[in-house]
């Protein structure tokens, strides 16, 4: 299993007979259309508005780069808030205020630079969208993960490089993303990484920042350990968030409720084959976005001058 091109240039692997790759086109399926227009309200007049007023919201923050003039950079925020012109723009102050405030966490976001969680196979996003649309994230939180080499800062950093790019895919911004987190094997020596400071970070980013639409966590194969790691989030998850997060414990048929197989590997009772596509094989994929990335991390508030 390798890296193959399309005739444009763009990286793609086939993976137990599905072709992945990052999916930047517009939407013209049926499927995502009709999901946009009933989940998101995503029709011509809605999304004109919602344009329109964004943009004239955010000329007044002046201290606040970003690409104005780029309708896919608006819908990005946009379809997550269902076009509500006044959330999207909350949405974009919280979140590039987050990475002016964790500085050191969101610094460069790039694939050269952020490369270990990626090497360790800790981070995967690459698996075909499930029956729903739906991207789904692995992230290795046990036996997986050796915090010596891969730490806990630089586990965060390549969770968010992963779900950046998803978040530049139309048909993610409307179905959105599950989450897996693999607890197999999970220690005290793993357990010991973790901060109330550094939950708080975590949880604040994914329920007032990112615009993404997060549609479960999903965490399997926990050990009875895993209730003092969740003990050090659970104060900062307010209901809507808390309400997303299923523990499934060693049973699929659990899990498979909420993701079907075609996108789970054996492992996880699913169809895919258990030789998996790696993390590397992922970071390789995006290093071809390389300069996309550069760009991105030229947006956000001027540091001398935040509101």
């Amino acid at each position: 299993m390798g890296l193959q091109y399309n005739e444009n240039g763009t990286p793609y692997v086939v993976w137990g007979g599905h072709k992945i790759e990052l999916e930047t086109d517009p939407i013209t399926e049926d499927f995502y259309a009709e999901k946009a227009e009933k989940e998101l309200r995503e029709t011509p007049e809605n999304v004109e508005k919602g344009i329109r007023e964004l943009r004239e919201l955010l000329k007044g923050e002046t201290n606040l780069v970003i690409p104005l003039e780029s309708d896919e950079f608006l819908m990005k925020f946009l379809r997550p808030c269902k076009f509500y012109a006044e959330s999207a723009f909350k949405r974009i102050q919280a979140y590039y205020k987050f990475r002016l405030a964790h500085e050191a966490h969101c610094c460069d976001l790039r694939p050269s630079v952020v490369r270990a969680a990626f090497d360790h196979s800790v981070v995967s996003i690459l698996s075909p969208r499930d029956r729903n649309g739906r991207r789904i994230m692995l992230v290795e939180c046990g036996e997986g993960w050796k915090p010596r080499e891969v730490p806990l800062a630089e586990v965060f950093r390549g969770v968010q490089l992963g779900l950046e790019s998803a978040m530049v895919e139309p048909r993610t911004q409307v179905c959105g993303v599950n989450v897996i987190l693999d607890m197999k094997g999970l220690s005290f020596s793993h357990i010991m990484q973790f901060t109330p400071s550094f939950a708080k970070m975590v949880v604040d980013w994914i329920q007032d920042c990112i615009p993404i639409r997060l549609k479960g966590v999903h965490v399997v194969n926990q050990p009875y350990i895993f209730n003092m790691l969740f003990a050090i989030f659970k104060p900062f998850l307010r209901e809507k968030l808390r309400s997303r997060i299923h523990f499934h414990g060693t049973n699929m048929d659990s899990l498979h409720k909420h993701v079907d197989g075609v996108a789970l590997m054996q492992r996880f009772g699913g169809s895919l084959p258990n030789n998996e596509i790696t993390g590397e094989m992922m970071w390789k994929m995006l290093c071809y976005y390389e300069e996309n990335f550069k760009v991105a991390n030229t947006h956000g508030y001027l540091s001398n001058n935040n509101k």
